[in-house]
């Protein structure tokens, strides 16, 4: 092979990039459109996080060994941290958007714990276990979005988490018979009782009906309300972040809204947006100016309030070291000029002492 052909195929962090791109453009369209909007940079480190997230959830689904899989993306992450990635285009990438942005490992662990949640079939039998499983795999996600932007602001990172698990539940609502049919279920078990569903006969023979309706319906209303209170959210994060994100608010929630309008059957079909819909919504984003102010006091949901507790440890420890650094500069610097001061002093002393010496030496003669 010419020399010139292997030097083109070495990867640079323009190629590792555009890597990531692709696998964010084949992968979720909708936050594809969404990522146009945002800044070059953020989008940059935006495909970057989707990238992993993508290859992790691909890894522990897919593959022939959910464990082994994980065992093998926590040693990944190792690397990741420790400043020694794999030879691996999105560790690379990620490793620089750890290390530039001081992303807690805390959240990467939750995404992961998320995946092998779904490996290991756990079932959810209430609203807040299915707000535990989004806070996971989803609102997590919105949580290290908004540190990428350098947003730390706890109510922010409550309303970045709550825009995330928003989504999820409206995943959720969307893809209830494609799931059953793998045999899945997301629904609260305890919302299914309720309406008279038996979730195992269920699984077995997914069918819609008003009962299962009214259980999806719950489901959106919930994710329309954290919509709605992630907005107060969007309006803290940088002005060129803005746009994209609220595009994403837009887009997810109309998923909920399509299903709605079809009846809320998302057993026999998949609720979409067409690209003209999609269209639509990106034109309106500049609606962001006018941005719902309602829920930023609101407290995080619980069961994400562990996220927003790394950021601030991870943030107190950088403090202190960073105090400890320039602690250390300032006793480093007092003891040279100390051991400067106490040489000084010395060698005027010495020739103090010699000058005394010659003195009396002619003094003699």
């Amino acid at each position: 092979m010419p020399l010139h052909s292997k030097l083109a195929e070495l990867p640079t962090p323009h190629t590792d990039l555009a890597h990531c791109r692709q696998t964010l453009s084949g992968g979720s369209r909708s936050f594809w459109v969404a990522s146009q909007l945002l800044p070059p940079t953020l989008r940059n480190d935006a495909c970057g996080l989707y990238a992993f997230c993508r290859e992790a959830d691909d890894l522990i689904d897919e593959g022939d060994d959910a464990d082994a899989a994980l065992v093998e993306l926590h040693r990944r992450l190792d690397g990741i941290y420790g400043g020694e990635p794999q030879e691996r285009t999105v560790d690379r990438v990620l490793q620089r958007i750890v290390t530039q942005h001081q992303l807690p490992r805390t959240l990467l662990e939750a995404l992961l714990e998320g995946f092998a949640w779904d490996a290991s079939g756990r079932e959810y039998q209430t609203l807040s276990d299915v707000f535990a499983y989004g806070a996971r795999v989803a609102g997590v996600v919105g949580v290290m979005m908004a540190v990428l932007m350098g947003v730390r602001e706890p109510k922010a990172l409550a309303r970045a988490a709550d825009l995330g698990v928003a989504m999820q539940l409206t995943n959720i609502a969307r893809d209830v018979g494609e799931d059953a049919r793998a045999g899945r279920l997301y629904l609260p078990r305890q919302l299914l009782k309720d309406a008279g569903i038996d979730a195992e006969a269920f699984l077995q023979s997914p069918a819609f009906s008003p009962e299962l309706f009214s259980v999806i319906e719950r489901l959106l209303i919930e994710a329309d309300r954290l919509y709605k209170r992630s907005e107060s959210g969007i309006a803290l994060l940088p002005v060129g972040a803005r746009p994209g994100i609220y595009a994403a608010r837009l887009l997810y929630a109309e998923i909920g809204h399509a299903l709605l309008k079809c009846g809320g059957n998302s057993v026999d079909k998949r609720a979409y947006i067409g690209m003209a819909g999609k269209a639509r919504l990106v034109l309106s984003t500049p609606k962001w100016v006018t941005l719902n102010k309602v829920g930023l006091n609101e407290p995080a949901l619980s069961e994400c309030q562990y996220l927003l507790d790394a950021v601030k440890q991870a943030q107190t420890e950088q403090s202190t070291e960073l105090h400890h650094n320039s602690l250390f500069r300032r006793i480093y610097r007092r003891m040279v000029w100390t051991l400067d001061l106490f040489a000084a002093l010395e060698a005027r002393q010495q020739a103090a002492a010699a000058g005394h010496g010659s003195a009396l030496s002619e003094g003699h003669s």
